[in-house]
């Protein structure tokens, strides 16, 4: 799945997870990308929003 979402651009950061030994790996941070069907014209279409966007009404569902 696309972790990107179609209205703001928001993408995953990249990171590392630190232990309490101070050990370092690498990790992501996902947005809460949902799938949203949208009007578009006279039409509908499902696009994939995050959870901000969906909240900030930037758009507006079928």
């Amino acid at each position: 799945m696309a972790y990107r979402c179609e209205v703001c651009g928001k993408e995953p950061w990249v990171g590392k997870q630190v232990s309490f030994s101070h050990k370092r790996s690498s990790r992501r941070w996902l947005p809460n990308i949902q799938r949203v069907r949208v009007k578009h014209g006279s039409n509908s279409r499902r696009i994939r929003v995050c959870a901000a966007c969906i909240k900030a009404g930037k758009i507006e569902k079928a």
